[in-house]
């Protein structure tokens, strides 16, 4: 599907855009466009790659004027642009709706005004039951690309669609180069919570994703990949073994807006997902505001359905972490 097409990454050099890249670069696509507004991690990946396929634009998708500059003749568009670090949104939530919400919908907006075949666009298991300025900033904007995909209807041009991810090992902001720059520096490793459950999921599982969506995905759907889960204690004994660590482990508490859990499909979710194996498919509400029709012909069955979270999916160890931290490769602190 992605011969001779032109794909955009929003937030492109982030960590999930250079993964993403490196996942269809030697492929027969056309053209991949990285957008974002940072010029010296785009020249970097410029020198870094150095491939004619690459094509870099300087901007903003709190822009919508930049946004369509790049949106010119692209197929398919990999929405990652994002505000993710969970205490800098607490203190600045308006930067946050800014990117995130606003953002969004001009990168929406910009696509299907340009004829976009295919949108995917990143949320994050923060967004499920929030309470934290980060996650409700993903909540609103998962609802707006479901609002604008039972708006334009399945025989739309465009197709929006959502992907949901847990804690993606070595992602930017994430604890495990945070481990690994307190022991080069011979400091102790310091943990909020050691009772605190994360999905383990490595940035190439967040590839595999991405392209499950592209290729299966309907007008508003949400997919989320099936994940273990290890508590923040097991991963920094684990990190410590990997690194042949003596260092110390020390409990600082919980920071501002996190979460004991993560919850990567609610109860609620559950009780329509389709489990596709590996994924999870969780189509848009189609109904519209008239109830009536509903509560007429509902026919009263209530089914217990249970949430899909880090706490109750399965549980590694300190081996099998240690396994997921080799399948993730070497990363700088």
């Amino acid at each position: 599907m992605f011969k001779e097409k032109i794909l955009l990454i929003t937030g492109g050099t982030g960590s999930f855009g250079n993964e993403v890249l490196k996942g269809f670069l030697d492929t027969d696509i056309k053209e991949i466009r990285i957008f974002s507004r940072d010029e010296k991690k785009q020249d970097d990946m410029r020198k870094r790659y150095n491939n004619e396929k690459l094509k870099f634009y300087i901007g903003d998708v709190r822009d919508i004027s930049t946004v369509d500059i790049a949106m010119k003749d692209v197929d398919y568009v990999f929405h990652a642009a994002a505000l993710k670090q969970v205490p800098s949104c607490e203190f600045f939530p308006l930067e946050a709706v800014k990117t995130n919400v606003l953002g969004t919908d001009n990168v929406l907006t910009s696509a299907i005004k340009n004829g976009v075949k295919k949108i995917i666009c990143l949320s994050t298991d923060k967004a499920a039951y929030p309470i934290n300025a980060m996650g409700i900033s993903k909540a609103m904007m998962e609802k707006i690309i479901v609002a604008k995909a039972r708006q334009l209807g399945n025989d739309a041009d465009t197709t929006i669609c959502l992907t949901r991810y847990g804690n993606v090992m070595g992602s930017r902001g994430s604890v495990i180069p945070l481990f690994y720059k307190l022991i080069a520096e011979g400091k102790p490793l310091t943990i909020t919570d050691p009772h605190m459950t994360r999905y383990m999921m490595t940035l190439a599982d967040a590839v595999d994703l991405v392209k499950f969506a592209f290729t299966h995905g309907n007008q508003g759907d949400l997919f989320v990949q099936k994940a273990p889960a290890a508590t923040i204690q097991t991963l920094a004994e684990a990190v410590k073994k990997y690194k042949s660590s003596d260092a110390k482990t020390v409990i600082i508490g919980t920071r501002h807006g996190e979460k004991a859990h993560e919850v990567l499909v609610t109860r609620e979710e559950m009780s329509k997902a389709e489990d596709m194996d590996e994924f999870f498919r969780i189509p848009m509400d189609n109904r519209d505001m008239n109830y009536s029709n509903f509560y007429q012909d509902g026919d009263g069955e209530v089914i217990e359905y249970q949430q899909y979270s880090s706490d109750s999916t399965r549980q590694i160890g300190v081996d099998e972490t240690i396994e997921l931290l080799v399948k993730m490769g070497e990363i700088e602190g």
